[in-house]
């Protein structure tokens, strides 16, 4: 199969929306994101824009209002209510955002980068954890068995920083403007709302039909940060 045929998701560290289309890949679609190939979004420090500017690319960030921001609280909350699950919000001080998806792209060198997205949103969505910090990703690479200095210095690494300069051009190069974004073929879905819809895509004829609602619970988020403006 073509490379630009693989249905790709682009998903984010960061997002609330990319964590829970995750989950929800994992739990109601496994077979579909057996098949995906991963792309990390992030806004980039000054050192990833100049270099992504020099190859010809752009971030697409747009400022967040605080009216936006307050609702994406509100519908984080509400989404995770929906899935029964049990989140402490994150609170990120000075956040450098290559700390933790370079690190990704080292642990994916070792054949263990779902493993790391895994353990990343469980530390920072269920437990509160900074991602951004050393010693958070210091405990990834201990949980998964890797080795310490390679992920937790990734940031530093000229040749990491290469790489990750063409993982955002791949993200200028596919219009994408917000995660979760999914895309096989020419269709492309923002959101995790539309996860069903990107499900039945990559199935095929007959594919995919929104499963029941798992139950619901009383957890509460709680907390007050804002993210990327655009996110789904």
């Amino acid at each position: 199969m073509r490379r630009d045929r693989v249905p790709r998701w682009y998903f984010s560290l960061r997002s609330p929306y990319s964590w829970l289309a995750y989950r929800d890949l994992r739990t109601r679609y496994p077979d579909v994101l057996d098949r995906l190939e991963w792309r990390p979004f992030w806004e980039p420090d000054a050192l990833s824009e100049r270099l992504l500017t020099e190859a010809g690319g752009a971030f697409p960030y747009v400022a967040m209002s605080r009216a936006k921001h307050l609702y994406i609280l509100q519908d984080v909350r509400r989404l995770v209510r929906e899935r029964g699950e049990e989140s402490t919000w994150p609170v990120d001080r000075d956040p450098c955002w290559e700390v933790p998806h370079l690190a990704y792209l080292a642990a994916r060198d070792e054949g263990r980068g779902a493993e790391f997205v895994d353990v990343a949103y469980r530390l920072r969505w269920n437990e509160g954890r900074d991602i951004c910090d050393s010693g958070t990703i210091a405990a990834i690479a201990r949980e998964l068995g890797l080795g310490e200095s390679r992920l937790v210095e990734a940031v530093d690494d000229p040749k990491l920083r290469e790489r990750g300069t063409t993982a955002l051009l791949e993200v200028h190069r596919d219009g994408v403007f917000g995660v979760p974004f999914f895309v096989n073929g020419y269709e492309k879905f923002w959101g995790i709302d539309r996860l069903p819809a990107f499900a039945a895509s990559v199935r095929g004829p007959g594919g995919a039909v929104e499963p029941a609602r798992e139950p619901a619970s009383t957890s509460d988020p709680g907390g007050d940060q804002g993210h990327a403006g655009g996110c789904g």
